[in-house]
């Protein structure tokens, strides 16, 4: 009898080692070797893995952005999502081990004596301990913890994905108010100037040399330059406040740099190849370990629809006293095991298995447009930072041009061989080339942040980055990491 019950035990513990559907296997991807706008071999670093801020030699910026690193309220949450996560990871694990629950009781009563006329008042104390066990037939709690585990690993990369976009806009947006800054300069310097141009025509009218019709022209040119300087100056103050924002205070002043010039700078900036991207932006990592998850929770809801095995033992002691709970007669003992077939539900379990099926294929469309979409951001990256340059000398040799332009025109109005609408002209085409010139030079500047992001930097240093890689890895195959969450966990509750 007991070897028929050695027989039904090792079967049993064979087919908790079962799982329903296959381990994750990452989706075939067809990556091209290099990239579309680097035609020869680049096996350079990335950019991405290097100090990529120290390209723009602005100590104000980095300072600004470590701050944000701190204090940032998106990066709070991010981070706490993570930490909850890790706790969760350790909360599905325990469904794989057994579960002891201690209890005790005491009372003193009395029957009726109408009803036992030889009832009397009796004592009754007891004490026990009660052990219960589910065997993961099917690995469905395994597999639980695999997709918890999962969830971990996504939510580590939504927190670095973003930090790094929070890296991204408070270089933005500095580098975005530094350029309206720049405008609203401008403005203020032609508003000065057609201020100035104003009073001469106004002068020369006054003597009857010019027409009406001229200083009217030129205070609309002046009301023109006005306005943008009133709308600049606004613009700024509300870049300002998106960047105080993004620090995470409220009104204290940011501090400015000197002039970022990139003009010396190459065009060509080291990528490193394709496929790095699969292990190095946290959106792909995060839409991959989602779709981790949900293959796994797949497992989870196959398993449902199987039978369930749990074992249940209890010890107690029960007597009429507390000194007679240590007496061998008050000793009680029970063990049984219990099996659950669902039936009549199992129309509505096999719904809820196809249903994770779905989940899970959405979960792998949504993998594969991340990657596709990460690609993209790149090779525009890599285009925008060539053109962006290109187009930036243009613009200067557009607005030397307009300038030199300007100069004729007020010289040969001022001889009288021009009316004033050529001065308007090239004032207006010399005013609209500063702005643009000043613009796209904010935004050649911003192509390396987006190179940066679109590559999925992180402002860690190499040797960091390969830290966290390694906690990531321990943490997908259940080591330190996660029992690391265990033990802040242990702590908590103590």
């Amino acid at each position: 009898m007991w070897r028929s019950s050695l027989w039904i035990i090792v079967f049993v513990f064979i087919l908790s080692g079962c799982a329903l559907t296959p381990d994750y296997e990452r989706p075939e991807t067809e990556l091209p070797e290099t990239w579309e706008q680097v035609q020869d071999e680049e096996t350079r670093e990335s950019i991405a893995n290097l100090k990529w801020w120290e390209i723009y030699q602005d100590d104000t910026m980095t300072e600004l952005i470590e701050l944000a690193l701190e204090q940032n309220a998106d990066l709070g949450v991010a981070l706490a999502r993570m930490q909850e996560s890790a706790y969760l990871v350790t909360f599905t694990r325990a469904n794989q081990f057994p579960f002891l629950d201690i209890f005790g009781s005491g009372g003193r009563g009395r029957q009726s004596q109408e009803i036992n006329p030889a009832a009397t008042t009796d004592n009754n104390f007891s004490i026990g301990a009660s052990l219960s066990f589910e065997i993961d037939l099917w690995q469905k709690y395994a597999r639980g913890t695999e997709a918890a585990r999962a969830d971990l690993l996504s939510t580590e990369a939504a927190y670095r994905s973003v930090m790094i976009s929070l890296i991204a806009d408070v270089a933005g947006n500095y580098l975005l108010l530094r350029d309206l800054e720049s405008r609203l300069e401008i403005s203020k310097r032609t508003a000065k100037g057609r201020r100035d141009r104003l009073e001469l025509v106004q002068a020369r009218f006054d003597k009857g040399t010019v027409p009406e019709l001229d200083v009217n022209q030129a205070e609309v040119q002046l009301s023109i330059a006005e306005a943008a300087v009133a709308q600049f100056r606004r613009q700024a103050v509300q870049a300002e406040h998106s960047l105080q924002v993004l620090l995470g205070r409220y009104s204290d002043p940011i501090p400015r740099g000197e002039r970022i010039a990139l003009d010396d700078r190459p065009i060509e900036v080291p990528v490193g190849l394709p496929s790095e991207l699969l292990e190095r932006r946290p959106d792909i990592i995060e839409a991959e370990q989602q779709l981790v998850a949900e293959t796994a929770r797949v497992g989870v809801a196959q398993a449902l629809r199987f039978p369930a095995i749990s074992l249940t033992a209890e010890v107690s002691a029960v007597a009429e006293s507390l000194t007679d709970l240590n007496a061998s007669d008050a000793g009680e003992w029970n063990v049984f095991a219990g099996i659950l077939q669902p039936l009549f539900n199992s129309g509505q379990l096999k719904a809820q298995m196809k249903a994770q099926r779905a989940r899970a294929e959405q979960a792998q469309h949504r993998f594969i447009g991340t990657l596709q979409n990460a690609f993209r951001e790149v090779e525009d990256a890599l285009i925008s930072i060539t053109t962006l340059r290109e187009e930036r000398a243009a613009r200067k040799r557009q607005v030397e041009a307009a300038g030199n332009a300007v100069r004729l025109s007020q010289a040969r109005y001022d001889g009288g061989v021009v009316d004033y609408l050529e001065v308007i002209d090239s004032e207006r085409t010399f005013f609209d080339s500063e702005l643009e010139e000043s613009s796209v030079r904010r935004e050649a500047l911003t192509s390396y942040i987006t190179l940066y992001k679109a590559l999925g930097g992180g402002w860690s240093e190499p040797e960091d980055a390969e830290e966290e890689e390694e906690e990531a890895e321990t943490v997908e195959d259940g080591g330190e990491s996660s029992d690391e969450a265990e033990k802040a966990s242990e702590e908590d509750d103590a």
